[in-house]
């Protein structure tokens, strides 16, 4: 398990992914979520680097065939309530743990083999996802193009008018990381008599109508210098700075959030042995070692140590981040965040 990511990406030059048609369902003939099957369908908005490799020793471990489809975090989720009753696919795997449960509806019960290890936080309390990795969230920034006395180290600071239209953020309609950060915003900025709309209210004007459509987009654009400052996934912005290119993060003062990515299985999935496997692989010693070592994760597992070089979690500081709220209101939220968009 211990190769590197470059070592596996150049393997997996012969590794098809396909888009889902008619034949994404993988059950094949006699596909009946019994055994019999050997393919499993996955759904995905995760960054290839990430994965490629993780697909590939799935696949060389077991024999199973995967077929895998990439989207938005929403994007996939509605695809997934849209083919409610004759699903195509059989896994979720990421996304905001938030959105997942905001679709529970939509997966099955299922605790993984070795969910004694996974703390209650990073986990659906009726077994309906799990976490796959623990995910703070953060301002990155390019120090070619930011002095190191004028980086934002608050959510206050992202209001400076020196960054109107500067600042890259992806819309939370289509990035479950997004959303996660919008809901940490709101949380952050909330005081007496305030409940953080009015922060969000001026930090979509300082955007000046600068939406991203993906989640890649934000550190992407940090990275390559498209845009000064962002607000990201620690892991992502990590996996530049280990890189060696010229970017930090910071981590709100007034505090942050690391609500897990998660996975869950697919009500009614055609290959749910599969399935189960696949989420029993994802959360496996091995595997969460492996999201440490290669893409700077942090795992969800007790016995995982974090990413060497990254801050410790407790000197990180945190907002008290209401998941059932976050996930109950999510509608809500994003109907507002909409209408601050379009100016209603």
């Amino acid at each position: 398990m211990r190769k590197t990511v470059a070592v596996w990406l150049s393997i997996l030059a012969l590794v098809v992914l396909a888009a889902c048609g008619d034949s994404a369902s993988g059950s094949g003939e006699g596909g009946d979520g019994k055994g019999s099957s050997d393919k499993l369908t996955v759904y995905s908005p995760h960054q290839t680097e990430i994965i490629n490799p993780i697909i590939k020793e799935f696949q060389d471990r077991t024999d199973i065939e995967v077929e895998l489809v990439t989207g938005g975090t929403g994007e996939l989720l509605n695809r997934i309530e849209a083919e409610a009753g004759n699903p195509l696919g059989d896994v979720m795997w990421g996304g905001g743990a938030e959105s997942l449960q905001a679709y529970s509806d939509q997966f099955e019960t299922y605790e993984v083999a070795e969910s004694d290890q996974i703390p209650d936080m990073y986990k659906s309390p009726d077994s309906s996802w799990v976490g796959f990795s623990a995910l703070p969230m953060v301002i990155m920034y390019n120090k070619d193009l930011v002095e190191e006395a004028d980086a934002p180290k608050t959510w206050q600071d992202l209001l400076d008018q020196k960054w109107k239209g500067k600042i890259a953020y992806a819309d939370p309609a289509k990035s479950g990381s997004s959303y996660t950060q919008l809901v940490t915003m709101l949380e952050a900025n909330k005081d007496d008599g305030n409940d953080g709309w009015d922060f969000v209210a001026d930090f979509v004007e300082n955007l000046d109508g600068k939406i991203l459509s993906g989640s890649s987009m934000v550190y992407k654009g940090v990275a390559d210098g498209e845009f000064p400052i962002g607000v990201t996934l620690e892991e992502a912005a990590y996996r530049y700075v280990s890189g060696g290119a010229n970017v930090d993060v910071a981590y709100p003062e007034e505090g942050t959030s690391a609500v897990p990515d998660g996975a869950a299985l697919i009500k009614d999935a055609k290959n749910k042995d599969n399935a189960q496997e696949f989420l029993d692989f994802l959360t496996s010693k091995d595997v969460q070692e492996l999201t440490v070592s290669e893409f700077n994760r942090r795992s969800v597992r007790e016995d995982v140590e974090p990413p060497e070089g990254l801050t410790t979690t407790d000197e990180i500081p945190f907002v008290d981040y209401d998941f059932d709220w976050a996930s109950e209101n999510q509608e809500a939220v994003m109907g507002k965040f909409q209408d601050l968009i379009i100016g209603k």
